[in-house]
């Protein structure tokens, strides 16, 4: 099987996605010296599109862009990527404060996911997504989740954690909320899918960034993580200027 054909394929699946809804690929940079973790957000409506990604630290959250024109600020303003000692952690949700607090308390981001289910906003019930990579967890290089309905049920919960063992160099795993537009919106179906990823931050941030629909994209974030050491750098786009 060609994993090159297959990169292929989902990169072009992603562009003519009108609404994959927020996002996350986690994998590995070509030269094998970074891990990658990037995370985006789209909007439909005025509230979800009147926002912005903020760094403050190790810490990336989003924000309203007009402060005036928030109605709701339930579910669209969260923390997004966190970091708890060597572990760096990114969701779609509050989710995000969820896993930090289990792993401070030794407890694991599969224990953590255990206790939440799908978002509230019937009848889409948008399912929560995260990732984590943890640099000193002996059997994955990264695990990403899904917590959804079965077929738009909400009586049926399901939570899948998919763990993986090595980065492939050069390509990420993705996983997002919607599979694509519609009243309700369609859930992301099957496994997270192959995609690229480039050697640096701002070739990958441009890569995603084009490949998201225009009118519906509000941000996106890059992190990149030094495989021995964890240092790492975040690059963020915002539509939101």
């Amino acid at each position: 099987m060609d994993l090159r054909k297959i990169i292929k394929a989902n990169m072009e699946a992603l562009r003519s996605n009108p609404y994959p809804g927020r996002g996350i690929v986690i994998g590995q940079s070509p030269d094998g010296r970074h891990f990658v973790q990037v995370y985006w957000i789209m909007g439909r409506s005025e509230n979800s599109r009147n926002r912005v990604f903020v760094q403050e630290g190790d810490v990336v959250r989003t924000a309203s862009y007009d402060a005036a024109r928030v109605k709701d600020p339930t579910l669209i303003i969260y923390n997004v990527a966190r970091v708890s000692g060597r572990a760096h952690i990114v969701s779609n949700g509050d989710h995000t404060d969820t896993i930090f607090e289990a792993l401070a308390q030794g407890k694991t981001f599969e224990q953590a996911l255990y206790t939440r289910t799908y978002e509230p906003d019937a009848p889409n019930y948008t399912a929560r997504i995260a990732g984590i990579v943890s640099l000193d967890d002996p059997v994955h290089a990264y695990q990403l989740a899904i917590i959804k309905t079965i077929g738009g049920n909400p009586n049926l919960p399901m939570r899948s954690v998919y763990g993986y063992a090595r980065g492939i160099p050069g390509a990420g795993h993705y996983i997002a909320t919607y599979s694509g537009d519609g009243n309700p919106l369609p859930c992301f179906e099957g496994e997270p899918r192959l995609v690229e990823i480039r050697n640096d931050a701002e070739a990958t941030l441009d890569l995603y960034w084009a490949a998201l629909n225009p009118e519906n994209k509000v941000a996106l974030m890059v992190k990149f993580i030094a495989v021995g050491t964890g240092v790492s750098f975040i690059r963020i786009v915002n539509k939101n200027v």
